[in-house]
C-alpha cells in the first residue's frame, strides 16, 4: 500500500482546483491537440504542460524516463513518413535495387503527428502529477463512466502493487538463493514465483473481499456522491476552454 498513499505533490493552485475540473481541463486539451491541423499549437501545449510537471514536484530524471517511449515513437513516425511518402521526393542514397529517398511534404506531415504525440503525452503526463490516481477514477466516476468499471479499475490497481510486492519479495529471496545461476536454474526459480503469485493473488483477493465486507461494503465505493462543483471553478474551467480553444484557432483557422 505504501504505493498508493504518495504525498500530494500538487500544491500551490493545483491543490485548491477540484480533480473533475482537473480533468475536464485535460480533456479539453486532449481534444484540441488531437484535432490539430499544425504542429505549433501541440508543441506550445507540450512546452507549457512539462515545465509544469516539473514545477508540481515530478523530478526531471523521472519526467525524461516517461518521455522515452513516446519519443521513440513519435521518431519512427516521423522515419517512416519522410521515407515512404508521396509525392515528389530527394534520393539519399541507394545500395543496389533499394533506395532511402526523403519526402519533404510527407515529412511535414510526420511532424505533425509527432507533435500531436507528444502533446497529447505532455498533457496526460501533468494529469498525473497534479491529480491522483484514485482523484481522476473518482472524477471518471462523476462523469458518468460505468461505475463496475470504475471500480473494478480500482481494486485492479491496489491488487497490481500488492503483486509487484509479492513479486519483489519472492525475486529477493530467490536471488539471494542463487536461484538464477544460469538459465536452467533460473527458468524453473521464475515458474515457481509465477506460481506462487497465481496463490498469492487469489488469497489477497479473498482476504480483500473479507476485509471489505466487514467494513460494510454493499458492492458500491462512495465517489463523489455529495461533492458539488464551485461556480467559481466552473467559471475557470470556461475561461480555460475559450483561451485554449481561441489559441488552437489561430493556427487551424483557414487560410
Amino acid at each position: 500500500m505504501r504505493h498508493l498513499q504518495r504525498q500530494d505533490t500538487t500544491g500551490g493552485v493545483a491543490a485548491a482546483v477540484d480533480p473533475r475540473i482537473r480533468l475536464l481541463a485535460a480533456g479539453v486539451l486532449l481534444a484540441l491537440v488531437v484535432s490539430s491541423s499544425g504542429a505549433l499549437f501541440p508543441w506550445a501545449v507540450a512546452a507549457v504542460c512539462l515545465p509544469a510537471a516539473l514545477v508540481q514536484g515530478m523530478g526531471l530524471r523521472t519526467l525524461l524516463v516517461r518521455l522515452l517511449h513516446p519519443l521513440f515513437i513519435a521518431a519512427v513516425v516521423l522515419l517512416l513518413k519522410s521515407c515512404m511518402g508521396a509525392g515528389s521526393a530527394v534520393e539519399l542514397f541507394r545500395l543496389g535495387p533499394f533506395g532511402v529517398a526523403f519526402h519533404a511534404e510527407s515529412f511535414r506531415a510526420g511532424l505533425v503527428i509527432a507533435s500531436r504525440i507528444m502533446g497529447a503525452v505532455s498533457v496526460a503526463l501533468l494529469l498525473g502529477q497534479v491529480a491522483t490516481f484514485t482523484e481522476t477514477m473518482a472524477a471518471l466516476a462523476w462523469l458518468r463512466v460505468p461505475r463496475p468499471l470504475v471500480e473494478v479499475t480500482l481494486f485492479a490497481w491496489r491488487s497490481l502493487f500488492m503483486l509487484y510486492d509479492d513479486a519483489a519479495t519472492v525475486y529477493t529471496a530467490q536471488k539471494n538463493r542463487l536461484g538464477y545461476c544460469g538459465l536452467r536454474r533460473g527458468l524453473r526459480s521464475f515458474g515457481t514465483m509465477a506460481g506462487m503469485l497465481v496463490i498469492r493473488a487469489f488469497d489477497n483477493s479473498d482476504a480483500m473481499t473479507t476485509a471489505m465486507t466487514q467494513r460494510g461494503y454493499d458492492g458500491s465505493l462512495p465517489l463523489l456522491h455529495d461533492a458539488r462543483l464551485s461556480m467559481a471553478q466552473v467559471a475557470g474551467l470556461v475561461v480555460f476552454a475559450a483561451v485554449a480553444t481561441a489559441a488552437w484557432s489561430v493556427q487551424n483557422w483557414p487560410q
